[in-house]
């Protein structure tokens, strides 16, 4: 297809695909498509799945993946209007009722002492781009700040088993949040924030995103398989997209994920979608193995940003 071709075809998806397709590949403010998220298409399932209590499943992180915690990140994810109201109410709940000794938010009713590094990071992601009060996201923050590790990442075993080295997947969500978190202009700790940020980006880097900084060899074969919705788990292009959305710079370490990424590239010009993680869902954006819209916006706007 066509680069013209292969913009038609996205636009013929969900409408949170084409609102971000204008936004990020056209350049073209459409927010009128943005308020059609919550009234139709995977926008409507998702709100719709939600209980009269306001939340989503069982409660705040079982079962994955129809949580309220997971449904919240999806909302976020296909970039529900910030404002809505009652992603805005199930927030504050959550606040209420989940808050850990340690100032992040338990999982569940018997973990009340300790919070996970990777549920925090991507809690403030979510919960900064539906504009929680910032005031409220301060135990948040300064739990994940303590949680930074000798070589600048993040590790959530560091909480259960004294893990000593940080992990990719940690990393980004902690990433995620914490960016988010300065995008909606809140000030708490910036400084400290900011350096978290560096220092964690020059642990992605090191690896250069998904290589061993001992051996060189490939971390773990799944870094490479292009997932979406990526749920907690990393990979290349949830990283790759991270750096084009953050702003950063392109850097010559992104080097061997954006050709990974470009080799995976169809002759079509898509990008497919690897298995799911497994998992309960609401229901299913997209076929596994076929072309993905998600991965074809994400992986043009990388290529966009970083090449």
């Amino acid at each position: 297809m066509t680069e013209e071709q292969i913009i038609h075809w996205l636009l013929e998806g969900d409408v949170a695909i084409q609102y971000q397709v204008h936004r990020d590949l056209l350049g073209e403010d459409r927010s009128d498509l943005q308020l059609r998220i919550e009234e139709e298409g995977w926008g409507r399932q998702f709100l719709s799945a939600r209980n009269p209590n306001g939340h989503w499943g069982e409660r705040f992180y079982q079962p994955k993946w129809i949580s309220t915690h997971y449904t919240l990140l999806d909302l976020r994810n296909i970039e529900l209007e910030s404002t809505n109201g009652n992603v805005q109410d199930t927030i504050r709940l959550t606040l209420e009722c989940c808050k850990a000794d340690d100032g992040g938010i338990r999982l569940g009713p018997s973990t009340s002492d300790y919070s996970d590094v990777c549920v925090n990071g991507m809690f403030l992601n979510y919960a900064s781009y539906f504009k929680t009060e910032e005031k409220s996201l301060h135990s948040v923050v300064d739990s994940l700040l303590k949680e930074i590790m000798p070589d600048g990442g993040f590790n959530c075993r560091t909480t259960r088993c004294g893990a000593k080295h940080s992990s990719l997947h940690s990393t980004i969500s902690v990433l995620e949040g914490l960016t988010e978190f300065l995008k909606a202009g809140f000030g708490y700790r910036r400084t400290e924030i900011q350096k978290a940020i560096k220092s964690a980006e020059e642990f992605l880097l090191i690896h250069r995103l998904y290589l061993s900084d001992r051996t060189g060899k490939i971390i773990s074969d799944a870094f490479l398989k292009l997932h979406y919705p990526c749920r907690w788990k990393y990979d290349i292009l949830r990283a790759l997209d991270y750096f084009q959305y953050s702003g950063r710079a392109y850097d010559f370490r992104m080097n061997p994920a954006l050709e990974i990424l470009e080799l995976k590239q169809n002759k079509a010009g898509t990008w497919n979608l690897s298995s799911a993680h497994p998992g309960q869902t609401h229901f299913l954006m997209e076929q596994s193995g076929k072309p993905s819209r998600w991965n074809t916006l994400r992986a043009l706007r990388v290529l966009k940003n970083l090449k």
